[in-house]
């Protein structure tokens, strides 16, 4: 049987491991290089799906860790999926739930970044062992067991496009021992994820994490183990460095070791600097809370680098944030408007400056494609 899910490369580079692609979904195209709007409850905060689609965001990722507690993935299938759910046409991907249950261990990702991590009992994850992660809900204390197979079926009843295996993710700071058996574990939690998949592939793709921390040996390994099995692309995950250094060396040293002719996904990296490496090492797509966070809290990005809204340069300011934009915020409202939105504490400033930020990294990513198909990049 023919499989719905395809992937084109159209361009490689000369001059870097950059490339464009095409990677066909039964929701549609995404044009890669490309960025992923983060909509954790299956909404981007402060946006409708309708505003989401006409910016042009054309893959948007969602968490199956939090739409299994809220609504629940039974209330989401009764509404026949995801896409009918949040009435989203395009395409959608989902997490298994594992990074989640590594957040409620070891504290927030940035904290973890900075290497502040540390174990910590709230109650919430009860215990990890080879079965799976025994956790309570948040919201209303009840147990849940996350299991690789639970996990998968969870996604199966959203019917995400691209969905991912259950995975562990051990902290930064750990003992290399406890890494290499970590990172077992994830194989095999991987190799369950997929034949549970496998078993009903229902046009859904399924991209592997590797894993590995910053050791460059377990990386390699957990590339050439994960090539070996039938996943549809991969996803680099895990611990990715305490700073962009670490994390341009990881990409530098792994890019080789995964195989080029399938889609590769950068997991949680979206910031500037980063991404302008990372596409240059040959990331196609890559999902951030980044631009959408930032915009909540007044940091716009322009052709003239991010601006704070509510600075007050821009209190008389009859300009658009960014008059080279053409996204529907800065053809209509001026800069002045959105500083005292945010001044004022009104949620249409979220929404607009949320709106501007999602336009600007559409339009940096057609940049970039451009730059690579011109030879440029």
């Amino acid at each position: 049987m023919h499989h719905p899910f395809q992937f084109n490369i159209i361009n490689s580079s000369k001059l870097s491991r950059a490339r464009t692609g095409q990677i066909v979904t039964p929701h549609g195209t995404i044009d890669t290089p490309n960025f992923v709007a983060v909509g954790t409850n299956g909404t981007i905060k402060a946006l409708d799906s309708l505003t989401v689609e006409q910016i042009g965001i054309q893959l948007m990722f969602c968490n199956t860790y939090h739409l299994m507690i809220q609504p629940g993935t039974d209330v989401i299938k009764q509404a026949g999926g995801l896409h009918s759910f949040i009435q989203r046409k395009s395409p959608i991907i989902t997490d298994s739930g594992g990074f989640q249950v590594f957040s409620l261990a070891y504290g927030t990702v940035k904290d973890e970044l900075k290497s502040r991590g540390q174990k910590k009992t709230n109650n919430c994850v009860l215990k990890i062992n080879e079965e799976g992660v025994l956790f309570r809900s948040y919201k209303d204390g009840s147990k849940i067991l996350l299991t690789p197979e639970s996990s998968v079926l969870a996604q199966k009843d959203l019917g995400a496009d691209i969905i991912i295996p259950f995975d562990e993710l051990p902290p930064y700071h750990i003992d290399p021992t406890k890494l290499k058996r970590s990172l077992e574990r994830t194989h095999r939690w991987q190799k369950r994820s997929l034949d549970t998949h496998m078993a009903n592939r229902a046009d859904q793709a399924m991209y592997a994490v590797v894993h590995g921390g910053i050791d460059q040996t377990l990386r390699a390994q957990s590339a050439h183990y994960l090539s070996s099995l039938p996943f549809d692309g991969f996803a680099i995950g895990g611990s990715l460095g305490k700073t962009r250094v670490e994390l341009f060396n990881l990409l530098d040293f792994l890019m080789p070791h995964i195989p080029s002719n399938f889609p590769n996904h950068l997991l949680g990296i979206g910031d500037l600097e980063s991404i302008d490496y990372a596409v240059r090492a040959g990331i196609d797509t890559f999902d951030s809370s980044h631009p959408t966070r930032c915009a909540r809290h007044g940091l716009v990005f322009t052709s003239q680098g991010t601006k704070k809204i509510t600075a007050s340069s821009h209190r008389y300011q009859t300009e658009p944030i960014d008059p080279h934009c053409v996204c529907p915020v800065c053809t209509r409202y001026s800069a002045a408007y959105l500083t005292h939105l945010f001044k004022a504490h009104e949620m249409t400033g979220y929404t607009l400056a949320t709106i501007h930020n999602l336009h600007f990294m559409v339009k940096l990513m057609e940049q970039y494609r451009a730059a690579i198909n011109n030879g440029k990049i």
